[in-house]
């Protein structure tokens, strides 16, 4: 028998007479229908097209679900769509017209909108695969960078890094991987937007040595890792006994360790992949927004490895922000390979690939994975750009004169960190030698702002227009890292008629200079 919807009809009727409507409608977003007062009352006066416009669900949103439930929907006397019509456009392709995609950016603000209100992620999930499931991971990108385009806040956008996954969900594993691969391949053929013709990043994934190689090393030994330990968490802890709730801290405090460790692989992004996509290629939605993404990943390990520090035993709420964040570690291994890799795979130059290869030899082993030699690149020197190879002659200054290479020398024996910004906000100048914070080759000739996170950014451009204007010529700031004590001063460079021509960023270790004011008090307390 024929299952058939009327929109006019009032809800408290369908509701009695197909009571699976319920949860249909219930699942659409009206949540009062299962209160059984407010559908007795309310719901004889309402039907579903004064109910659409109320809770502004859209009627072909409503539609479909009706329909893809088997039911027959009409309006009045006009029947608008049968069950059949649904498989009919699946199978066709239906969904991919132009006036559809010049529609999806507001669907997108729509998701948006709703997980902003606090709608679990888990539904606007399942609308977004039943939305965008035919869309090639370019188009996402474009969707992205339009609407911060539009001024739609970056803090807003990033939660689609938590969504577009969904693109790439399957029932198991390896089904996630084949169609997140079949999306990426799809998206490379079309070759439209970010994505041009251009190789395919399968072949330098392969390409022993090459740093996309090394970034996807790194993710197999984060999967092998998640999948480790996932059964552990997965249990409910209701039921166990206070003694194991308290063993299980140290394991756990052990786990949130060893995944802290893949911070490294985070920085490398960060610090090789993301500004060159944005300065050089003019590519900035989506490294913005996994840029973003990774910096909470890292902040939310560091929360839960000082709140554990607090705890005497491991509660069910602390362990579903432990789950939380391991889910988007996983989710971004699929962003990486099936959106970035291939986006910065189509972009990136040879002689780009092989200066953030050697870039990356900066950087110490992220989860045991060691860089493995990339003999096209170790037959090729390192991109100069500090030097013209013709200016070898001696460097006079006013205070005396040196060779190039003694320069070098001088700058790099120095026990501070040196940065020099240009009065135009270009990196001009970082002397070499191990780091505290990292300094890629690339970063030269690159404008400072796009070398520092989207939350650090706005500290950056305070800094130096204040430098600039004259309001300071000096911050100094204390910080610690990886326990140690450092000084790290900005300061306002300016020439003899005191005009503004840069800034040098200077990092000192304080650390001999801590153990020797500490040692020097014990001897004379009386000074404190």
């Amino acid at each position: 028998m024929e299952k058939k919807i009327d929109l006019n009809q009032s809800i408290f009727a369908l509701a009695k007479a197909y009571p699976e409507v319920v949860d249909i409608m219930f699942d659409l977003g009206f949540a009062e229908i299962k209160k059984p007062a407010m559908l007795a009352s309310v719901g004889k006066v309402m039907n579903i097209k004064r109910g659409s416009k109320m809770k502004n669900i859209p009627m072909d949103k409503i539609i479909r679900a009706f329909v893809e439930k088997g039911f027959t929907v009409v309006d009045g006397e006009n029947e608008l769509k049968k069950p059949s019509t649904v498989e009919k456009e699946r199978l066709s392709g239906n969904g991919n017209t132009e006036e559809e995609k010049e529609d999806r950016p507001e669907k997108l603000r729509k998701l948006l909108d709703r997980l902003s209100l606090g709608e679990d992620i888990e539904k606007v999930r399942e609308d977004f695969v039943r939305d965008f499931q035919d869309v090639d991971p370019a188009e996402i990108m474009k969707a992205e960078q339009g609407l911060m385009e539009s001024g739609m806040p970056l803090s807003k956008v990033q939660k689609l890094c938590d969504v577009h996954s969904a693109l790439f969900h399957g029932e198991s594993e390896e089904e996630k991987i084949e169609n997140a691969e079949k999306a990426v391949q799809a998206s490379l053929k079309k070759g439209k937007n970010y994505i041009n013709e251009s190789k395919e990043a399968n072949q330098l994934v392969q390409e022993i040595g090459h740093p996309l190689y090394t970034f996807t090393m790194e993710n197999r030994a984060l999967e092998a890792y998640l999948q480790k330990t996932k059964g552990r968490w997965e249990e409910e802890f209701v039921g166990l006994k206070e003694e194991q709730k308290k063993a299980l801290i140290e394991e756990l405090s052990n786990e949130l360790d060893e995944l802290r460790n893949f911070s490294i692989h985070y920085a490398k992004k960060g610090d090789l992949l993301y500004p060159l996509l944005k300065i050089k290629y003019d590519i900035s939605g989506p490294s913005q927004v996994m840029w973003t993404v990774d910096d909470e990943i890292r902040d939310t390990l560091g929360e839960l490895k000082r709140e554990i520090g607090n705890l005497s035993f491991v509660n069910q709420e602390f362990v579903e922000k432990y789950r939380a964040v391991r889910q988007r570690m996983e989710e971004m291994i699929y962003k990486e390979e099936n959106i970035l890799f291939p986006m910065c795979a189509l972009q990136f130059q040879k002689e780009e690939w092989v200066q953030i290869y050697f870039d990356s030899k900066d950087y110490a082993p992220c989860f045991l994975v060691e860089n493995h030699l990339w003999d096209e690149a170790e037959g090729k020197k390192k991109i100069d750009s500090l030097f013209n190879q013709e200016g070898s002659g001696e460097i006079v200054m006013p205070g005396g004169h040196l060779k190039k290479d003694e320069l070098i020398a001088l700058l790099n024996t120095i026990p501070v960190e040196i940065t020099f910004v240009d009065k135009d906000n270009i990196n001009r100048f970082f002397n070499e030698g191990p780091k505290v914070f990292k300094r890629p080759q690339m970063a030269i000739d690159r404008e400072v702002f796009s070398c520092h996170p989207p939350k650090i950014e706005p500290m950056v451009r305070s800094i130096i227009s204040d430098f600039r204007d004259g309001k300071q010529d000096k911050l100094p700031i204390w910080m610690e890292k990886g326990g140690k004590l450092f000084l790290v001063t900005y300061m306002a460079v300016r020439d003899e008629e005191n005009h503004y021509v840069g800034t040098l960023e200077a990092v000192q270790d304080m650390e001999e200079i801590k153990e020797h004011f500490k040692e020097y008090f014990k001897k004379h307390p009386e000074e404190l």
